[in-house]
C-alpha cells in the first residue's frame, strides 16, 4: 500500500465553501461534502491522490489541468455547476493563508509574466489566434467578432449583438468620409470592414496573427473593399504613419502592464491634435491583480485584464485626454454563454480538428471566463481618448444620434 499525500484540500474547503454544495469523491473511496446546498450543487471525483494537495495550493491551475487530463470528473451536476460553486466562493478561497502567499508570489512575478516585447508578443498571439480559423467559426458569430458583444435588448441573436457593438463603437469615433483609421489588433477584420462600408474611410488594420490576416483579406476582397482596407502583419509599436482615428477592440488585454505607458504614448504620437481613439478592453473591478495561472499557461500567455486605475494612470502619463469612459458589466458574460453553447453544439467537430483534451480545455476556458464576469471582478471598459480637450462635443448626445443613424432600417 502506498501512502496518500496529505489531504489539505478538504480541510480548506470545509472552512471556505459557504454557498452551494461541493462533494468530493477522493481516491480512497471517501466522500467529503462542503457547503449547505443553497445554490449550485456539484460532485467531482478525483482519481489522482496528488490532487488532494495540488488543488489546495493552486486550485485554478490544477483544477483546469485535472479536468483536461480526466483525473477530475464531474459526477453530479455539470462543469458549469462545479465552476460556479468555485466562483461564488472564490473570495473566501483566495483569503486562505496558503492562497494569499501563492497570489502574492504571482504578483511579484507579474512584470516578468507580461514583459511582452516584439518577439514574445508574436509568440503569444500565435499560441491562441493561429490555432485554426475553422475552430473559431464553430462558436463565433458570422462576422467573426472575438470580443464582447453589446446586448442593449433582450432576445438579441449573437450576430445582432455583435453588430450593435460595432455601431456603438463607431458612434464614439465620429469618423468622416475620407478619414484615415488605424485598427490595432484588427482580428478577422469586422470593425475595419464595418467602418469602410459605413463611412467610406480608409482603414489600416494591424495584427500579429497570420491566420487572422489571411481570412480578413479574403473577407475584404469579397466585400470589394481592397482599395479601402489594408491588413498588415505588424506590431502596433512599429506603426509610424499618423491617423485621424484609432480603434482597438479586445487587444489591450495582450499589451501587458509593463507596456501600458508605451501603448498610450504610441496612440498619442499617431493622432493629430483633433484626433480620436477608442480602446475597448476587458478590465477588472478594484485594484490591479494578476492573471490566473491556468489561463496564463494554456489560453492567453502574456495576457492581463487591467484595472481602470492602472490604465488611467498610463493614459495620464501619455498626455491624452480621457474624453469618455464606459463600463460594461455583464455583456461579456452573456457573450461567453452563447459561445459556450455554440461550442458545445459543435464539440464533435472540434474533437476531429484537435482531440478530447483540447475540447475539455476549451470548454473550461469559455465557462470559466463567463463566470469570471458573472460572479467575479471582470468587466469591459471603453476609453475615448484625444490629444485635445475640445475634440468632441460637450455632451454625449452625439453618440446616441450617430448610433441611431447607423441602425438598420
Amino acid at each position: 500500500m502506498f501512502a496518500l499525500p496529505i489531504d489539505i484540500l478538504n480541510p480548506l474547503l470545509a472552512k471556505v465553501v459557504d454557498k452551494g454544495r461541493l462533494t468530493i469523491l477522493t481516491p480512497d473511496g471517501k466522500s467529503h461534502v462542503h457547503g449547505h446546498g443553497d445554490g449550485p450543487v456539484a460532485t467531482i471525483r478525483l482519481s489522482d491522490p496528488k490532487l488532494l494537495t495540488a488543488l489546495a495550493l493552486s486550485p485554478e491551475l490544477k483544477a483546469g489541468e485535472a479536468y483536461m487530463n480526466g483525473t477530475l470528473t464531474v459526477e453530479e451536476g455539470t462543469l458549469r455547476d462545479f465552476i460556479t460553486v468555485f466562483s461564488i466562493n472564490r473570495n473566501a478561497i483566495r483569503s486562505a493563508p496558503v492562497q494569499k502567499m501563492v497570489r502574492e508570489a504571482a504578483k511579484r512575478a507579474k512584470r516578468f509574466q507580461q514583459n511582452n516585447g516584439l518577439t514574445r508578443s508574436r509568440q503569444n498571439v500565435a499560441h491562441h489566434y493561429d490555432l485554426s480559423n475553422d475552430l473559431y467559426r464553430l462558436f463565433l458569430d458570422s462576422g467573426m467578432n472575438y470580443s464582447c458583444a453589446y446586448w442593449p435588448e433582450e432576445g438579441m441573436s449573437l450576430e445582432a449583438a455583435q453588430q450593435a457593438k460595432l455601431r456603438h463603437i463607431a458612434s464614439k469615433l465620429r469618423i468622416e468620409k475620407g478619414s484615415r483609421v488605424l485598427d490595432i489588433g484588427c482580428g478577422w477584420g469586422s470593425m475595419a470592414i464595418y467602418m469602410a462600408e459605413n463611412f467610406d474611410c480608409d482603414v489600416v488594420g494591424v495584427t500579429l496573427s497570420k491566420e487572422q490576416k489571411a481570412l480578413a483579406e479574403q473577407r475584404i476582397e469579397k466585400k470589394g473593399l481592397s482599395k479601402k482596407v489594408r491588413i498588415e502583419l505588424r506590431d502596433y509599436r512599429e506603426v509610424e504613419e499618423r491617423f485621424d482615428r484609432i480603434v482597438s477592440i479586445g487587444m489591450f488585454e495582450h499589451v501587458g502592464a509593463p507596456q501600458h505607458d508605451a501603448f498610450f504614448r504610441k496612440v498619442m504620437a499617431l493622432l493629430p491634435e483633433d484626433g480620436l481613439a477608442l480602446v475597448h478592453s476587458i478590465g477588472r473591478r478594484g485594484t490591479p491583480g494578476v492573471t490566473d495561472a491556468w489561463t496564463r499557461k494554456y489560453i492567453f500567455p502574456g495576457g492581463y485584464s487591467p484595472a481602470l486605475s492602472e490604465t488611467l494612470a498610463s493614459v495620464e502619463r501619455s498626455g491624452l485626454w480621457v474624453t469618455d469612459v464606459e463600463v460594461w458589466r455583464l455583456h461579456y458574460a452573456k457573450t461567453l454563454e452563447v459561445w459556450s453553447e455554440r461550442f458545445a453544439a459543435n464539440r464533435d467537430k472540434a474533437r476531429e480538428m484537435f482531440d478530447e483534451r483540447f475540447c475539455r480545455m476549451w470548454e473550461f476556458y469559455l465557462l470559466g471566463a463567463e463566470l469570471a464576469f458573472r460572479h467575479g471582478t471582470h468587466m469591459n471598459f471603453q476609453l475615448q481618448l484625444s490629444p485635445s480637450v475640445d475634440a468632441v462635443p460637450l455632451t454625449r448626445d452625439y453618440m446616441l444620434k450617430a448610433e441611431r443613424t447607423l441602425e438598420p432600417a
